[in-house]
Parts: C-alpha cells; sequence; structure tokens
C-alpha cells in the first residue's frame, strides 16, 4: 500500500483519514521576518504554541490530515513546524516548488531554459531533491509540488515553474496543487500546459476552483480529469459560504463529487495583511479558520443533500487517491 510523508515521517494512505487538502500553518515572508518581524509583532515562541492549539482544536473536530503547499515564496520554514507537528494529532503533508505571480526568485531567474546563463532546469534538481533527500537537513522529504498561476498571460517565470513542476513529478510520480485564478480561467491554461508535459491529470488539484460558482467551467476542467480545489471556505470577499455550498451541491449532484476536495486556505499565522491580522479575521473573515467546514459546511451540505457518502469522498477517498491510493 502507498505510503505519504508527511512532517512526521511516512504515513499508510489509508491513515490519512478526513483530509483538509490546501491549509498553511504559516506564510510569512521570511527576509521580513528576520529584519523587522522578531520584537516587533513576531513572537516565535507565542505563535509556535498558538498554531499547536489550533491543530489540536481541528483534530477534536476529527480532522487528521492537513495537506501544506507552503513553498518557496510563501516562507517555507520546516525546523518550526517541525516543532508544532511533533505536538499535535494531525498529520501535515509539506510541498516543494515555488510560489509567484510573475518572476522567478533571482537565484532561478539567471539559470535554465531562456535564461541569460541558460543550462538545465535548476528548479528540477532542487525539486527532486525535497522529495526523495529531504528538505534541507531536516529529514522531512515533500509529497507533493506547488506553483502559482494567477494571470492567463503568463509570465516567462510562471510557466518555467509550472513546466519545472511537471517535469519533477513525471521523474517521482509525487502529485501536484496549482494556484489558479477562476475568474481568469487559468485552470485551463493550466491543464493545457500539463498536458503537453505529459502529467497524470488525476494527479492534479486545480486549487481555488471553488472561487467560482460557474458550473459548466468547473465541470469542463474535471472532465479532464484534474479535481477541483474547492479550498478557500471562509475567504467571503471572494466567494461567499452559500455559493460555493450552492456550487457544490450542484457538482455533487450531477456525479463530481469523486474530483473535488475541500479546504479553507487558512493558516495560523499570515503576514500579508500586517501585523494584525487576527482583527482583520475578526472584522472581514470570521469563518477564514481550520474549524469552519468541519462547524459550518459539512452540516450545510448535508442540508442541502449531499450525502455523508459524497463527503467521504470528497475528505477522505480523493486525498487518498491524489497521493496514491
Amino acid at each position: 500500500m502507498a505510503q505519504v510523508e508527511t512532517m512526521r515521517g511516512p504515513v499508510d494512505v489509508n491513515d490519512l483519514g478526513p483530509t483538509l487538502m490546501h491549509e498553511h500553518v504559516f506564510v510569512l515572508n521570511t527576509e521580513h521576518v528576520q529584519n523587522y518581524g522578531e520584537g516587533a509583532w513576531w513572537d516565535e515562541e507565542q505563535q509556535v504554541v498558538d498554531a499547536i492549539e489550533k491543530l489540536r482544536r481541528l483534530g477534536d473536530k476529527g480532522v487528521t490530515t492537513i495537506v501544506d503547499p507552503t513553498v518557496i515564496g510563501l516562507g517555507r520554514y520546516i525546523p518550526r513546524v517541525q516543532r508544532i507537528a511533533a505536538d499535535v494529532p494531525v498529520n501535515i503533508v509539506v510541498a516543494t516548488g515555488v510560489y509567484t505571480y510573475g518572476d522567478l526568485p533571482f537565484v532561478y531567474a539567471q539559470r535554465g531554459p531562456g535564461a541569460p546563463l541558460g543550462g538545465d532546469e535548476p528548479m528540477i534538481a532542487d525539486f527532486v531533491k525535497d522529495i526523495t533527500v529531504g528538505i534541507a537537513d531536516t529529514g522531512v522529504k515533500a509529497a507533493f509540488l506547488k506553483c502559482a498561476v494567477e494571470h492567463p498571460d503568463l509570465s516567462p517565470g510562471v510557466e518555467r515553474a509550472l513546466r519545472a513542476v511537471a517535469a519533477t513529478h513525471k521523474e517521482t510520480g509525487v502529485p501536484i496543487t496549482v494556484h489558479t485564478n477562476p475568474g481568469a480561467e487559468t485552470g485551463s491554461k493550466v491543464v493545457d500546459i500539463l498536458r503537453q508535459e505529459g502529467a497524470d491529470l488525476s494527479k492534479v488539484v486545480l486549487g481555488h476552483s471553488g472561487d467560482s460558482n460557474d458550473v459548466d467551467h468547473l465541470k469542463s476542467l474535471a472532465d479532464t480529469g484534474a479535481t477541483l480545489g474547492m479550498d478557500r471556505f471562509g475567504i467571503d470577499v471572494y466567494n461567499s459560504t452559500d455559493d460555493r455550498v450552492s456550487t457544490i451541491v450542484a457538482l455533487a449532484a450531477d456525479g463530481y463529487a469523486d474530483r473535488m476536495v475541500l479546504s479553507h486556505d487558512a493558516s495560523c499565522y499570515i503576514d500579508w495583511f500586517g501585523p494584525d491580522v487576527m482583527q482583520l479575521r475578526e472584522t472581514i473573515m470570521p469563518n477564514w479558520h481550520y474549524e469552519h467546514i468541519s462547524d459550518d459546511v459539512l452540516p450545510a451540505l448535508l442540508d442541502r443533500g449531499v450525502t455523508q457518502s459524497q463527503i467521504d469522498q470528497m475528505m477522505v477517498e480523493n486525498p487518498k487517491r491524489y497521493f496514491g491510493g
């Protein structure tokens, strides 16, 4: 039986259990934290304690795994999250890749296909190392790949990242998650390029598909074999919970429960909105937290006719299949 690498080591896919397929522990600008955060708004020990508490509460809701697509560009720092994983009942599955909407980090931008210095794609070697050897010297191995396609006109850097992810997927067999922008229908562009590169689309999650209520467009993406990431519950500024639920209800009724996964795209802390992120959550997005699906979304889906079997499909069977089960 296939195993999945997690922060604490390999886990049998059958033991993943109910899984949230797109959650972060921390989203940080590492350089900003190092230069401006500590002692001002970032308290390392307090944030670790807070994350442990939040993930323990999630475990109490019956969720046993989160899939964390925090990669370079989002502040991935494994040693910090290792401390948290050691003290919570929830598996944390981590990723490798690059998150950018435009230019690649300079360490990649000058080398590789189409770059000034040319040569082989350096991202592939780094991604493969994270998957097969481990991330830095932590011993933690990445179990999936992540990149982002926000704009329909792909920059050279974004396209290189996507093709590097596809090449690494083909070499290692690990699955892919891509940040997409449903309003710009970038999922279609992602599918086209991944298909060109020979990727197995059944091992691809098109992240943030749930921001759209265009059922016909979402069906067209799912019909390629890819899985729809209905993964921003609680971010009501993009799409309300009621509308997200209605879209899932419609798709499930038409037989697409086997091509959807659920999540919030939440975190214990994100620095994108300044130091007072909790006030932002309380005033603008009060449901943007790990427990919203368990507390509110699943009961709403059941009330609207989605069956428990379909919920199990989205939360247990589809994640298991994605990781090789």
